[in-house]
This record gives structure tokens, sequence and C-alpha cells, in this order.
């Protein structure tokens, strides 16, 4: 069978790396002139493997398979090392934060780091790239995606007799068209998270990353709002990145430099109704409103106190960023953002307080906007030999949950009866 797979990304990965030593003629097509330059060579990633049931996506993805995935990317590293961690894992701090209203989420972690990120996915290609019937693509970008006669056609040119999509949620113009053409193959399409990268002293944390690395916390907020947790950083930097017509701030972690500070993000999960149906352009238009005030490739940069009583920041006093002085202003994230979500972010910052003492102090930065898009949920049992891998599916949000939905795809093609219809 000819096999084409549109975008080199986790999802990607494992679809590869379960199909690779079958007779099919695998083609990668990927827009990025080169592995080096690909979207996941850890720009947007800091290789944060996890094993968990409780977040990454909503499909079932077995534990034991999960831990298969995280030790090949472990594999690739020059020297197995990697920092761990368990969130909850043991009672008295599971306890401690349920009792002022949190859901802990129970995770092992394993943080290959940004700066080794990029030689573990150069190894990994090196790998696929030596077998004789997988053949990478590069500089070519996919506009269409349509069905001929029982095959699927791409760029109306290359015919396969199947076609895996799997350009992550980056990929979302090439998605959009597929839908506009296929739309019976939305499922759902009305969430988006929308939320704060918030920065303090590592002093504040210290136990709390010492016992687990990462933290996961849910919250619900007297809003109404579900609050999050996301992307800890202990000893990390908070960076930007860049969507083309906006800019958000995120957080990484390095294996070997590290900082005085920890970043993660707080994000309030707004899901709305009908007639709504562009989370995306939501988000965007926030985002944008936030770049507005910031400067073109700027984000905004405020202290707590000020965040929570809505003044503009001038000067920092104890707590410095480690984000580039050239990238931030200081400003009043209030002017961009909707009340509701600003206080169901203070009340959750207000309540951690209770568990970490020093997490409200009036000093710890806030940078914002950040914002994390859910895909729209497309339908994978719709169209026979056409699927949609990892977080393009709107299935998937993180590495491990891409790698082993684009694995499970490829697995039902190895032996379609043993494994489940719908994934």
């Amino acid at each position: 069978m000819k096999i084409a797979i549109i975008g080199f990304g986790a999802a990607a990965i494992g679809f590869i790396e379960r199909i690779k030593d079958s007779e099919h003629e695998i083609h990668v097509f990927e827009k990025s002139s080169d592995i080096h330059s690909s979207s996941i060579s850890g720009i947007r990633a800091d290789g944060k493997l996890f094993v968990s049931k409780d977040m990454g996506g909503d499909i079932d993805i077995d534990l034991v398979l999960q831990k298969k995935l995280v030790d090949f990317y472990i594999s690739h590293t020059e020297n197995k090392n990697v920092e761990t961690g368990q969130s909850f894992g043991k009672t008295p701090y599971f306890n401690k934060f349920y009792e002022k209203g949190f859901q802990p989420i129970t995770s092992d972690f394993y943080h290959i780091g940004t700066d080794q990120l990029k030689e573990v996915l150069s190894n990994i290609y090196e790998n696929f790239k030596s077998h004789k019937n997988i053949h990478f693509h590069f500089s070519y970008n996919v506009t269409t995606v349509e069905k001929l006669n029982g095959q699927i056609k791409i760029n109306d040119s290359e015919i396969f007799d199947y076609v895996v999509v799997g350009v992550g949620r980056s990929g979302h113009p090439l998605i959009k068209t597929i839908i506009k053409k296929y739309p019976e193959l939305i499922l759902d399409n009305t969430k988006v998270d929308l939320g704060i990268r918030f920065e303090l002293p590592n002093h504040i944390v210290e136990d709390l990353n010492r016992e687990m690395y990462e933290f996961k916390i849910r919250y619900k907020s007297r809003t109404g709002y579900t609050v999050r947790t996301f992307c800890n950083n202990p000893s990390g930097f908070v960076v930007l990145e860049n969507y083309g017509d906006f800019t958000t701030v995120n957080g990484h972690a390095k294996l070997k430099e590290k900082s005085q500070n920890t970043n993660f993000a707080i994000l309030v999960t707004i899901q709305l109704t009908e007639p709504f149906n562009d989370p995306t352009g939501y988000g965007s238009y926030i985002a944008k409103m936030s770049n507005l005030l910031a400067g073109e490739g700027k984000v905004i940069l405020q202290t707590y106190h000020h965040f929570k009583t809505s003044k503009r920041t001038k000067n920092l006093y104890r707590v410095f960023p480690t984000l580039e002085n050239d990238k931030y202003i200081l400003g009043d994230i209030n002017l961009a953002f909707p009340r509701r979500i600003i206080e169901s972010i203070i009340d959750f910052i207000e309540q951690l307080n209770e568990v970490v003492p020093g997490i409200a102090n009036p000093d710890n930065l806030v940078y914002a906007p950040e914002i994390k898009f859910y895909s729209n949920s497309l339908n994978n049992d719709l169209l026979q030999n056409l699927k949609f891998i990892g977080d393009c599916s709107g299935h998937t949000r993180s590495i491990i949950y891409a790698t082993a939905h684009g694995y499970l795809i490829a697995e039902n093609i190895m032996n379609p009866s043993q494994t489940p219809a719908t994934i």
C-alpha cells in the first residue's frame, strides 16, 4: 500500500515507528526545509513526556503503551539523561491540595529538555530515513486533500491508497480546507484555553518542584470556569511563541542551563455554545488585542499585585523576568482580557497561595497572552483511508498522546482486527 503522511511531528513519529518495518511504501511530506527547522525541533516543546490517564487527550491510551513510547524517545538521547518526577504520587500533597478545592492530577514525568530534544528528533529522523520504504519530502506544503475513486489525492497531483494527516495545531489552514470540503468530519469545535504565564522565584515552590517536578491541578473557580496549571518549568525560561499574525507567551526548561525562576501556565478553559463555532478565532482575537497594546512581536508583563488591582505596572521589585527585555512591555493585561477570565485566574492564585504560601506575592510576574488552541474534534470513522492523527485531530494535546495516536492508527493498518475501531 502507498501511504502519505502529511507533517512530521510527534503523531507522525508514532505512526512511522509502528509501520516502518512493513512492506508499505511511506512518503512523508513536511513543509519545513529540513529536520532542523521543523516546528517540533525544540522551538515549541521542551520534551516533557508523561504517563497518565488523566491528561493529554480524550482517547484512551494504555499506560503500558505510553511508557513504551516514553522509553522510545529517551532511547534516542545521547546518554539516557533525563529529569523525572511524579505528580501527586504521595498522599500528603494530594490531600493538602484536595482540601483546598483542587483536583490533583496523577502523572509520571520524564523531562528531556529543550536543549536535548533537537538531538533526539534528529536521531529518530536518521533512523527512519535509513529504511528503504520511507521517503521524506521537505519543503513540500500540502494545501489540498480530496477523495478520488477510492484513493486520496494531495495537491491535485500525488495519489495514495491511504493518507494520514498529522500537521498539529499549526496546520489549521490545511485542516480548515479539508473541513470545508467535508464538513461532516467535525464532531466538536467550541473550546479554547486562555490565560497567563506565571513566573516566581524557585525558592517559593522549591519543595513542590523537588517532590513532583511538575504539579498538575484543576480548580473550579467561583466564576464557574475550570482553571488548570500547564507546563511547569523549574529553573526554566519564559519564551515567545509566534503564530505568524500574533505572538503568545510560553515556557520551557533546559537540562543543563538553569535560571533562578520557575514558570508555569494558568489557563482558563472556555467552552461556549451555539452559535459560537470559532474558538481559534476568539483566542486569536484576544492575542491580537494583547499584541496591539504591547507592540508588534511583544507580550504584556505585569506584577501580580497590579494584575489583581487593574493597574499598569511601571517598575519591577524583587522578581526579574527570564524573558529578554526587548520581548515584553510593562503594562496592564486587564485592558485585553475579559474580566471573567481575570477573576478566574485571581481566584485560582489566591486559593493556591493557601497551599503554597508565596504564590500570591505582589511582585511575582504575570505574562499574557498564553493560549492553547483545541483543534476541531474530527471523526476518524468517516473516511476509511483518510485519518487525522495527533493534535490536529482534536483528540490529543501532548507529545505522548499524539505519538500514541499515530502508533494506534498504524496498528490498525497492521492488525485491523485487534485495535479499536474509533481512535
